[in-house]
């Protein structure tokens, strides 16, 4: 049996308000069955976490954003101070299962593999809606009805659960620093477009996605209500038309197209049948999401069309090579 890689675990947080979440998130970690190497918390210019952080978890690498204010700066931190072989991201409102990591880095045992993500549930505060179709969990950051449901190769991860070999992290160049959130703006796509240069960059390389390793995404009251889904719809299909100008349509784009063809008509469907839970509420957000979101990414794509003020935080924040 070869051995598994070394593993460092990236947190990144920005807000006090979220301090249960994210003490439940490195509780999770530290009680994995097979422990990860390191443990790397990063506080995204919230000096007050950052201080409360050190205080309260002695056995947790403690640093701040050393980039722009947001998710992607957040995260090139970790993995610039990261010391292993692999580096997982776990989001802060996030709890692994017992057995998370030891299921990604078994992915690893393949050389071909890039990285490896892994299912993402999501755990209502007060309960799922019974108008919020399966179809778009990908809203509170969740696996979505859809995906495949046994381990194979796919484009992109889920940004909760999600991991990749060091140094492919640092010869892509990172994040990129004008796609993520900041705060609490709903925006996103930046693993999208990461796992797109990835892939660009090493044919035939294999993006894992592996169920078995399994976090439980805390979603609160206030992401459950029409106006922050309709939101975030709009805010995908946004971030999307920013990806497609950077990768190209076709590669950017193709899980959409079978997503639109095949998942949502499915959904409908499901949605009229007698008895269904939510039947007209739900048709409703199925349209409401889809509309949503196609309007975003066509006025994303026409923001995008035109010429850049400022392009230099179109490039990576790692430095290296990109397309």
């Amino acid at each position: 049996m070869n051995t598994l890689p070394t593993l460092s675990v990236v947190i990144c947080a920005y807000t006090t308000r979220r301090w249960d979440d994210l003490t439940a998130a490195v509780r999770s970690v530290r009680g994995q069955r097979h422990p990860a190497e390191q443990l790397l918390l990063v506080v995204d210019h919230c000096p007050e976490l950052a201080e409360r952080a050190e205080q309260a978890f002695s056995d947790v690498e403690v640093t701040v954003n050393q980039e722009a204010q947001g998710l992607s700066g957040a995260r090139n931190t970790g993995v610039a101070a990261a010391r292993c072989e692999v580096v997982a991201f776990l989001d802060d409102d996030a709890a692994a299962d017992p057995d998370w990591t030891r299921q990604l880095l078994a992915g690893y045992r393949e050389p071909a593999v890039l990285g490896v993500g892994g299912l993402v549930r999501p755990a209502w505060e007060r309960g799922r809606p019974a108008w919020f179709p399966p179809e778009f969990d990908w809203v509170v950051g969740c696996s979505y009805r859809g995906l495949p449901e046994e381990a194979c190769g796919v484009r992109n991860f889920i940004g909760a659960n999600m991991s990749f070999r060091r140094a492919e992290l640092l010869a892509a160049g990172g994040f990129r620093v004008d796609l993520g959130r900041v705060g609490t703006r709903p925006t996103g796509c930046e693993e999208t477009e990461l796992c797109l240069r990835l892939a660009a960059r090493n044919p035939g390389a294999v993006l894992r996605y592996e169920p078995a390793a399994a976090v439980r995404h805390h979603v609160p009251a206030a992401r459950a209500r029409w106006t922050y889904f309709r939101a975030r719809c709009y805010a995908e299909g946004r971030s999307k038309a920013i990806v497609a100008r950077y990768s190209g349509p076709g590669a950017a784009l193709a899980s959409e197209r079978r997503y639109l063809r095949a998942t949502l008509p499915k959904a409908a469907l499901r949605a009229v049948r007698p008895g269904a839970a939510g039947d007209v509420r739900t048709l409703a957000a199925l349209c409401l999401g889809t509309g949503a979101t196609v309007l975003g990414f066509l006025t994303g794509s026409w923001a995008a069309a035109r010429p850049a003020r400022d392009t230099g935080s179109l490039r990576p924040a790692l430095g290296g090579g990109g397309p």
